[in-house]
């Protein structure tokens, strides 16, 4: 079995289920769950509120994220797949306490 890095999930995908998770979350909590820099959780945070998967709206010195969970999927073969089946099928095998 191989023991590559890659995975099959992006980024993106990652960083958008954190948020989804814990919508008050702080950039630096989604950097270290997710494993990248800060500063990319903060470019990937930049993206998905610019096209529209993400608002992000100040509540004093923190940030509160929603899902906009109807948002199509870019890939053109996902077009027919929004956010909430994506988070629908991830959670889906999240485990759960006893």
């Amino acid at each position: 079995m191989s023991t590559g890095r890659w995975t099959f999930l992006s980024h993106h995908a990652h960083v958008l289920l954190w948020i989804a998770r814990d919508p008050d979350t702080r950039l630096r909590e989604v950097s270290a769950g997710v494993g990248i820099t800060e500063r990319a959780v903060q470019a990937i945070v930049n993206d998905l509120v610019a096209e529209g998967f993400l608002s992000r709206q100040r509540v004093g010195r923190r940030n509160h994220y929603e899902v906009h969970l109807d948002a199509p999927l870019r890939h053109p073969m996902q077009r027919e797949v929004d956010v909430r089946g994506l988070l629908g099928l991830l959670e889906s095998e999240r485990p759960t306490a006893p």
